[in-house]
C-alpha cells in the first residue's frame, strides 16, 4: 500500500523544508500538502523529536523550519536530524530552497516587506544574516532546489516531480448536489442546472425517495434529454480536468443543482461520480440537502 507520494503507508516520509525567507518555503509546503503530505510550518525545533516519535497515521509529513523561531539554530537542527530516534523505516529528508542574494533583494523590494532578521534595517542586511546562518543546513541538505529563476508555478511543478510517483500531479474532484432554493454551495468551479429534467417529486411513489434510489435515478435518466446531456457534460469535464491538473490545481469542485436538491441533482451527481471514477479520477460526493435533513452523513468517495 502506498501513500500519495508513493511511499509505504507504514513508514511515512518526513520532509524538512527550510531555506532563506523569500525563497519559496511556504509555496513548497502548500504544494506538498496538496499532494497528500500533512504540512506544518514554523515548527519549533524542540517539538520535532516528539512529533516524529509519536504514533503516525501513515500520511507523509512536511515540516517547515523558519530561522525566525526563537529556538532555531542551524547546528542544533543538524544535530537533531543526525541523532534522530525515528521509527524504523522513517527517513527524514532536508529540502533546502536556494535563491540568489540578488533575487531575494528584488523580491523583498517588490513586496516592500521588512526582512524578519532585520526589521529595523535594510532587507540586504537581513538576507546576509540569514544566508550566513543557514550555511551548515544547506551543506547538510538532501535536496536542493534553486528558485532564483522559478515562478511559483515552476516551483510547484518541480516539487511534484520530486515527491509524487513519476511526477504525476494529483487532482481531487468533489461533486456536490444542491437545491437552488438555498443558493449555490461555496467554492464551486463548475455548476450544472438540471431543473430541465423531469421531476420525480410529481410521482407520488417517488416523492419520499431521493436520487440515490435506483427507481428515482431511472426516472430522471429516462428523460429524453438526459442521455445526450450526460454524454456532453461527461466529455466536457473529462476534457478539462487534465488541463486543470496540469495548471497545478489540487481540487476541483462541481455543483449540480435542482429545485429541492433531493432527486434530480442527487441522481445526476451519483451518475457523474461513477463515470469519472471509472475514468480514473479520485472523486468524492457531497449531497448538501440530504446531509442537512439527516438522510445522509458526510462525504462518500469513488475511486478508480
Amino acid at each position: 500500500m502506498t501513500d500519495p507520494a508513493g511511499n509505504s503507508a507504514s513508514f511515512p516520509r518526513f520532509v524538512l523544508v527550510t531555506g532563506p525567507s523569500g525563497a519559496g518555503r511556504s509555496t513548497a509546503l502548500n504544494v506538498l500538502e496538496d499532494i497528500g503530505f500533512e504540512a506544518i510550518d514554523n515548527l519549533p525545533l524542540s517539538l520535532f523529536p516528539h512529533l516524529i516519535a509519536a504514533p503516525v497515521s501513515g500520511r507523509p509529513m512536511a515540516l517547515g523550519f523558519d530561522p525566525r523561531n526563537r529556538d532555531f539554530s542551524a547546528n542544533a537542527m543538524i544535530e537533531m536530524i543526525d541523532n534522530l530516534e525515528a521509527p524504523p523505516g522513517t527517513m527524514p529528508e532536508v529540502l533546502y530552497l536556494v535563491c540568489s542574494r540578488e533575487v531575494l533583494i528584488r523580491r523583498f523590494s517588490e513586496t516592500r516587506r521588512r526582512h524578519p532578521l532585520a526589521p529595523a534595517e535594510s532587507p540586504e542586511v537581513g538576507i546576509a544574516r540569514e544566508l550566513d546562518l543557514l550555511v551548515p543546513i544547506r551543506a547538510r541538505a538532501d535536496i536542493l532546489i534553486d528558485t532564483s529563476d522559478m515562478s511559483p508555478h515552476d516551483l510547484r511543478a518541480e516539487i511534484e516531480r520530486l515527491f509524487t510517483p513519476d511526477g504525476q500531479r494529483h487532482l481531487a474532484v468533489t461533486i456536490n448536489s444542491f437545491s437552488y432554493k438555498r443558493g449555490l454551495p461555496r467554492g464551486m468551479d463548475m455548476v450544472f442546472d438540471v431543473r430541465f429534467l423531469r421531476n420525480p417529486y410529481w410521482q407520488p411513489e417517488l416523492r419520499a425517495l431521493n436520487g440515490r434510489d435506483p427507481r428515482v435515478a431511472e426516472h430522471v435518466k429516462g428523460d429524453p434529454l438526459a442521455p445526450e446531456f450526460l454524454r456532453r457534460i461527461e466529455e466536457l469535464i473529462l476534457l478539462l480536468l487534465p488541463a486543470y491538473r496540469t495548471e497545478g490545481k489540487a481540487h476541483f469542485a462541481i455543483g449540480i443543482g435542482c429545485s429541492g436538491g433531493q432527486h434530480r441533482s442527487v441522481a445526476i451527481t451519483e451518475h457523474m461520480a461513477k463515470a469519472l471514477a471509472e475514468a480514473g479520477w479520485q472523486v468524492s460526493i457531497r449531497h448538501r440537502e440530504l446531509e442537512r435533513h439527516g438522510t445522509l452523513s458526510g462525504a462518500t468517495a469513488h475511486t478508480n
